[in-house]
């Protein structure tokens, strides 16, 4: 996906920096909403800055799928801990549930996802008010608008699993009245039906495949797959089969229509290869490249290691050494999740992990950057969804439509063991069991994607405290931690803002 930056008026929910932000003063040039969008190419300028929300912060701050957003769905579960190098007291209370309304990592993530919201409520009105004749492309015009409705449905289903009822704006404000940018929030009903009605668009928008120019940006049948997700979330299994089923490949499947073309990828390692990204796995990535020149576009998930020769410890580390051990010896996905050794470059001698926080997190090192340690120009994109994720989702929805596993079923989850070089599952599995299998199945697929913080949350109830009850600082785990608070800046800013309960 090309990539171009373009300075916005900031949305008044991204006005407050804390915690370890640094203000950076770049005053560049400013172009204002009228002197923009007359041509087909500030239409997708326009659009790709709003992709640049996804990888990247405008202050230079961790970006949101590279770091940040990581914070609360993995530090904050049952797989991940703060590095022991850490002193950011808001990183360490997300790993030990200690965390208030006031902390700054959970304000970062609610700004950043009303940025990118800003943005594309910007250019989703802005491009659809453009005259067709200035787009020499045919159809170009609604698929801009199409991604813009995408992206900003991915960054609402994350705000209402994080926080529940939010605010929902859909377009930028037109004056400068502070009491105008106030909004009370909408329900959570309301909120997913503005992410149904994007996507749905998106759909009927969006092209099936891209040319090589323009690979990563969203597709039909990314936007299918997250409608499955949306539903899956929502437990309307129906909605989800009738997603899904979209997805998967016809003839895989009974019922199967898609024609994407998606698989699994035949090797795991290659989902994180710099190499094989966007490959046949990957339905939608957020894009990460060698020294892409973006501020702040830096995959922070790959500096596990970037400082291992030097004595301190990896950016963030597995909760503790029961992660790695969920794997069976034969599991493919281990030696790609996790690492205990590593060659040193400057000394030419393998390092071995012996201290009591190993093994590191492995996935979004990119072994093609010499040196090694050079982490910081890390290539690997972050995936979103993957066919992985499709066919475990599947094999959930099924077992739930029918009160117990199906023969696809099986067929669904088995097909990811027998990439992972793990035996399928035997048939006779009840539908608590076989959900159990869907779950740990997911824990050990996704370690680091972001996923296992919205699966515990799903799950609820018993499943969720206990999971995090595993983990000794975790003891004060409860129901209340399901919901994030609302930032307390945000109140401040907004008295229309209520609090979660129990915060």
């Amino acid at each position: 996906m090309k990539t171009v930056m373009i300075n916005y008026l900031a949305f008044v929910g991204v006005v407050a920096m804390v915690a370890c932000n640094k203000l950076v003063e770049d005053p560049g040039g400013t172009i204002m909403a009228g002197q923009f969008y007359k041509t087909q190419a500030d239409a997708v300028a326009a659009v790709n800055a709003v992709y640049t929300t996804l990888n990247s912060d405008a202050t230079g701050d961790f970006p949101m799928y590279g770091r940040e957003l990581n914070l609360m769905t993995d530090n904050a579960s049952d797989n991940q801990n703060f590095s022991p190098s850490n002193t950011n007291p808001d990183v360490r209370a997300m790993s030990t549930i200690t965390y208030v309304a006031a902390n700054g990592r959970i304000l970062k993530n609610w700004q950043q996802h009303y940025y990118g919201i800003n943005r594309a409520n910007i250019a989703i009105d802005a491009i659809s008010a453009m005259p067709a004749s200035v787009f020499g492309t045919a159809g170009l015009q609604a698929r801009l608008v199409g991604e813009a409705r995408f992206v900003r449905a991915l960054l609402y289903f994350n705000l209402v699993r994080l926080f529940g009822p939010v605010p929902l704006v859909l377009h930028n404000p037109s004056g400068v009245d502070i009491t105008a940018m106030q909004v009370a929030r909408s329900s959570r009903d309301s909120v997913y039906a503005q992410i149904v009605t994007d996507l749905t668009a998106a759909v009927g928008a969006l092209p099936g495949t891209y040319g090589a120019a323009d690979v990563g940006r969203a597709s039909s049948g990314a936007a299918h797959a997250l409608l499955a997700k949306v539903y899956v979330t929502r437990r309307d299994w129906a909605d989800a089969r009738a997603e899904l089923l979209k997805v998967l490949p016809a003839g895989t499947f009974a019922g199967a229509t898609g024609g994407y073309g998606y698989a699994l990828l035949p090797n795991f390692r290659d989902v994180f290869a710099k190499a094989t990204k966007n490959g046949v796995e990957h339905i939608f990535s957020v894009e990460y490249a060698t020294n892409g020149g973006e501020t702040g576009a830096t995959q922070y998930l790959s500096l596990s290691f970037t400082s291992f020769n030097t004595g301190t410890y990896p950016i963030d580390i597995p909760s503790d050494s029961s992660v790695s051990q969920l794997f069976a010896a034969g599991d493919t996905r281990k030696a790609v999740t996790f690492y205990t050794t590593q060659y040193n470059a400057a000394t030419g001698q393998m390092v071995v992990f012996s201290n009591p926080y190993t093994p590191y997190f492995n996935k979004f090192v990119d072994y093609t950057i010499s040196p090694l340690n050079n982490q910081s120009v890390s290539g690997v994109n972050f995936p979103v969804v993957r066919y992985a994720d499709i066919l475990l989702l599947y094999a959930e929805t099924l077992n739930e439509l029918a009160g117990g596993p199906t023969a696809d079923a099986y067929a669904a989850i088995n097909l990811v063991r027998s990439r992972a070089n793990v035996a399928g599952l035997t048939p006779g599995l009840d539908v608590a069991a076989f959900r159990d299998s869907v779950f740990l199945e997911r824990r050990k697929e996704f370690v680091q994607e972001g996923q296992r913080w919205f699966d515990l949350v799903r799950r609820g109830g018993d499943y969720y405290v206990a999971a995090q009850h595993r983990i000794a600082q975790h003891a004060a785990a409860s129901l209340t931690d399901t919901l994030y608070p609302i930032p307390q800046t945000e109140i401040q800013l907004d008295p229309l803002l209520t609090q979660n309960g129990g915060w």
